[in-house]
């Protein structure tokens, strides 16, 4: 487990091993949930959070149905795209 210092401005620094790991460098806008006993850090992405059931079926796809390791191969690509 990586280990970090709180400045005196309230500062942290976040290991190279975890920033290169999700892909975060400097500018990255992270969002910050306090939990009882943990702080979350997760990137903001450039849409806002959402639920299945918000944009469930509001995609349609023409031609045969993809296996679900299929759309999870496409998703993974898109997402590498995007970084």
């Amino acid at each position: 487990m990586a280990r970090t210092r709180l400045s005196s401005k309230g500062q942290v620094i976040i290991p190279k091993p975890v920033r290169d790991r999700h892909g975060w460098s400097a500018g990255t806008e992270l969002e910050v949930e306090d939990r009882d006993e943990a702080v979350v850090l997760r990137a903001v992405g450039p849409w806002p959070r959402t639920t299945v059931a918000q944009v469930f079926g509001c995609l349609r796809h023409e031609g045969q149905p993809l296996s679900v390791d299929e759309m999870d191969a496409a998703v993974a690509r898109e997402a590498r795209r995007r970084r």
